[in-house]
């Protein structure tokens, strides 16, 4: 069975338990998802299906993904992604996903997005390194430090934390508990903050390393 489904980030709120607690919630737009297609071991390798998400107008398609989407009988869409998985017999080009069908309350996820991007930074925002002493001249106050040697290794390695671009990459953060299901609506209430910003497309799974 299919464990995934692709979403949108509306925004974050808070609820309210039966006890009166508070709990800060990330609402998502899960689906609704339909199969595009429907890849197998036999003639692929693996066993996967591919979802398409927010449907989009046919103007701003080129022609072979025009002919991809006509193929399974759908409309177009914005985003395709695959989703491998065992037992996915059931599944056929053109049927529809829905989040309720997948998750319920109680469930862990796991949710990857894109980050947002910060721009060019320094060590101490990037990286979080203390910096020098901030008054008494030290001409030291936010810079990285030395990064390498002299005359060994006369170069400075591969990955040394500097300066440089932030965000804007791949990212997962584990472990999120679904605290609310609107199947009407196809909505998910995921307990914390998920990557990336409003209207950011995720890819929501069920947690690999917690489950209910």
């Amino acid at each position: 069975m299919l464990e995934a489904i692709l979403g949108k980030k509306i925004g974050m709120t808070r609820i309210f338990s039966e006890e009166g607690e508070e709990i800060p919630v990330t609402v998502v737009l899960a689906g609704p998802c339909f199969v595009v297609q429907k890849k197998s071991k036999d003639k692929e390798g693996y066993d996967a299906v591919q979802l398409g998400f927010l449907e989009k107008k046919a103007g701003k398609v080129n022609k072979p993904l025009k002919a991809h989407f006509k193929k399974a009988g759908l409309p177009c869409f914005y985003h395709l992604k695959e989703f491998r998985g065992e037992g996915l017999d059931e599944y056929k080009p053109g049927q529809k996903l829905v989040c309720s069908e997948i998750f319920k309350d109680g469930d862990f996820v796991d949710v990857s997005g894109r980050s947002k991007g910060k721009g060019f930074t320094g060590v101490m925002k990037r990286w979080g390194f203390a910096g020098g002493p901030g008054s008494h001249g030290s001409m030291h106050n936010r810079a990285p430090g030395s990064i390498g040697g002299s005359s060994d290794p006369s170069k400075v390695f591969k990955g040394m934390k500097m300066a440089g671009h932030k965000g804007n990459g791949m990212t997962t953060i584990q472990n999120l508990r679904v605290v609310g299901v609107s199947p009407e609506d196809n909505i998910l209430l995921l307990k914390g903050a998920v990557p990336g910003p409003v209207n950011g497309v995720v890819e929501i799974r069920k947690a690999l390393k917690k489950r209910q």
